[in-house]
């Protein structure tokens, strides 16, 4: 039963380390997208010319 309690602690203590982990990652700009705002502009023209019906 002590096995349990401890398998336990040590799972909420992984899941926490892994949540503080993710929240420095997110608030350090880990996941900011610099490079696709850069090359969005190649491909605008593409989608705007088959949106307006001219093929």
């Amino acid at each position: 039963m002590s096995a349990i309690f401890f398998l336990i602690i040590v799972s909420i203590t992984v899941a926490f380390g892994f949540l503080g982990a993710f929240l420095w990652a997110a608030n350090s700009g880990q996941y900011d997208d610099d490079y696709t705002p850069s090359i969005r502009i190649l491909f605008d023209d593409e989608n705007n010319y088959e949106k307006s019906g001219n093929k």
